[in-house]
């Protein structure tokens, strides 16, 4: 049932992408249509989502500020981005590695979105991103950001970079803590298979930035290091 439900959702998706891509890219490029490519997207990943039977509750939306911020959030699988991209916010914009933006269609659909890459191994373009983001922010979008870096292969969590709190502190606007629960056990390591889970997200309090400066970031990734510790603390929304 595994094998089947995988194979089918790789196939939808695929055609999916296939047909809607181009078309979001024209509309979006003739247009500037960036709502349009944003409803594509959610569709295609509640299309995903759907078929491969994961499910998802979230607690504290109320809590997610109106106007632009910074989504702070532990990353244990690869199913997290999808989930969050759907619950957070309708046009999330992504702070992501940039050899993603190699892959065919999806960096063309990131640069138009708004979606920021970031090498973290060349710093000098990495700040440029960084700078590209605070741009995002003063215009009134909200990010997400993985500040780990990388999956937890064991669900501790890992050291905080400092990109993304670099980028709210410039900007002034507040980051929002959030934890991710329960998506690592859809893809076992060196499997493609998809498997039915159900993920938590958890979303906490808005951490203010302003009258912060570049001094204070290091105090700023603590607080909210340990405020994403205590969400994941409070354990799984599903019974």
């Amino acid at each position: 049932m595994t094998l089947v439900r995988s194979i089918v959702t790789y196939a939808v998706v695929l055609a999916y992408i296939l047909v809607a891509g181009p078309m979001g890219l024209l509309i979006a490029v003739l247009f500037r249509w960036k709502w349009g490519l944003y409803a594509l997207g959610h569709a295609g990943v509640w299309l995903a989502l759907t078929l491969a039977g994961i499910r998802y509750r979230v607690t504290g939306r109320e809590r997610a500020p109106a106007s632009a911020a910074v989504f702070c959030s532990n990353h244990e699988s690869n199913v997290d981005p999808p989930v969050l991209f759907q619950a957070l916010h309708p046009q999330l914009h992504v702070l992501y590695k940039a050899e993603l933006h190699r892959v065919p269609i999806m960096g063309k659909v990131f640069d138009l979105g708004g979606f920021v890459p970031i090498d973290r191994g060349a710093r000098d373009k990495s700040m440029v991103s960084i700078a590209r983001g605070v741009e995002a922010l003063r215009g009134g979008n909200s990010f997400l950001i993985f500040p780990e870096g990388t999956r937890s292969r064991t669900g501790h969590l890992l050291r905080f970079k400092k990109g993304g709190f670099i980028m709210a502190i410039e900007a002034q606007v507040p980051i929002v803590p959030v934890a991710v629960q329960g998506g690592r056990a859809a893809m076992r390591k060196g499997s493609a298979l998809v498997r039915p889970v159900r993920v938590s997200v958890r979303i906490g309090s808005p951490i203010p930035t302003a009258g912060l400066t570049l001094d204070d970031r290091d105090e700023l990734v603590e607080r909210v290091h340990q405020e994403v510790a205590r969400l994941l603390e409070e354990g799984p929304l599903w019974e």
